[in-house]
């Protein structure tokens, strides 16, 4: 490697980070040297966490160290907690500094409560409260749960999964359980357009799901959800999802929830050298494909920037989500470029490879071919994930 090749300093550690980080050196070679900055020692796979309550063993997880290592990438174990731009140097907390001649932040996003009283889902922290929900339901002394999708929710997909493998496990066990959507959403899961919208809303239907769309719920509180525009809906329990909030290193012009504006290539706006990708951007959506396609974009720009000959090419979203619902998952693609999918792909067979939750063209290859997890679930068979698979013996495709 050329001693003179080009710093890049990736901030975060999530899937936008790894994408990046691979990305990069299948793009520039020796002409940049990689340093990843990282709070973790392992990468986690939250969206396979919704199947964790329901007996499902944990969600893979990766060395970090073994990723950065494969990729001649230094791995630093510490916060990035400030930017300067103008000496082009990242602060961390734990009182490094380290020097870059291009900055990608993927610090991602702080989940918080957003509805009041309600069990919130954040993921694998939050599978002991579920699993006594399910436990509660099982022994037949819930009468009836809400799922709630609060407004400004960047991705709703995971609350669906639960309603409809917690539905499916009541009828399983014959437990008279009733059950319930409400969601600010005018459709179920609209963001990927109107055909798979329905073959979602037929999916809850099936499953004896009642919904509630174009309704924001408030509060829960006394076996009442609040809602609006008004009313309340009956509840024994409320499960939410979380708000975010960014959590974009100081001396960085974030907007007032804490996310950074960026380009169509990745640019931090009104940064030079500095790029961000995933759900640290101000970018609606927060979901793991899309966050692999932002840093696709931004290290095709950082690449270039370090003379590799590649070409730009700009952030285009398409929308690929993998939904488990307990009895067959179902794979849906939308374009968003323009804004909210208007039309969709929708099918139980898949509709891109490796056929898993995270669609990145370099990382989920490499975690498919690469990697032997943890828990070695990646990736997911097109057909099913019944809530009864047991995650520590599910196999890797190659």
């Amino acid at each position: 490697m050329s001693a003179r090749a080009h710093r890049v300093v990736i901030a975060g550690g999530g899937f936008a980070s790894l994408e990046a980080m691979i990305g990069l050196r299948r793009l520039a070679g020796g002409r940049v040297r990689l340093a990843l900055v990282t709070p973790n020692r392992e990468l986690g796979y939250p969206p396979l966490s919704v199947v964790e309550p329901f007996g499902a063993g944990e969600a893979p997880r990766f060395d970090l160290a073994e990723i950065a290592r494969d990729h001649d990438a230094e791995l630093h174990v510490d916060t990035a907690a400030e930017v300067d731009t103008d000496g082009r140097v990242l602060r961390t907390t734990g009182d490094g500094e380290l020097s870059y001649d291009s900055l990608l932040i993927t610090t991602g996003a702080e989940p918080h409560d957003a509805v009041p009283g309600a069990l919130t889902f954040r993921g694998s922290p939050d599978r002991p409260a579920f699993e006594a929900l399910l436990a509660d339901i099982d022994a037949g002394g819930v009468g009836r749960v809400v799922f709630a999708v609060p407004a400004g929710i960047a991705w709703p997909l995971p609350l669906y999964e639960l309603a409809l493998m917690t539905a499916g496990r009541a009828d399983a066990h014959d437990v008279p359980t009733r059950f319930a959507v409400v969601t600010s959403e005018e459709v179920p899961l609209g963001i990927f357009g109107l055909q798979a919208s329905d073959a979602v809303a037929g999916l809850l239907r099936e499953r004896g799901i009642e919904v509630h769309t174009s309704t924001l719920p408030v509060a829960f509180e006394h076996g009442s959800l609040a809602v609006t525009p008004s009313g309340a809906i009956d509840a024994d329990r409320v499960v939410a999802l979380p708000l975010l909030r960014g959590r974009a290193p100081a001396g960085l012009p974030a907007d007032a929830d804490g996310f950074l504006p960026t380009d169509e290539h990745g640019r931090v706006r009104g940064c030079e050298h500095v790029y961000a990708a995933g759900d640290a951007t101000a970018f609606p959506v927060k979901q793991g494909g899309i966050a692999t396609q932002q840093a696709d974009a931004a290290a095709r720009t950082i690449a270039a920037q370090a003379g590799a000959p590649v070409e730009l090419e700009p952030f285009r979203p398409v929308l690929r989500g993998l939904l488990l619902t307990g009895d067959g998952a179902r794979f849906m693609r939308s374009e968003i470029a323009g804004g909210q999918g208007d039309s969709s792909d929708v099918s139980t067979r898949m509709l891109w490879w490796p056929e898993t939750k995270v669609a990145g063209q370099y990382l989920s290859h490499y975690l498919s071919r690469s990697l032997s997890p943890v828990h070695p679930v990646e990736p997911l068979p097109p057909d099913a994930i019944p809530v009864e698979l047991d995650l520590r013996h599910a196999q890797s495709a190659t």
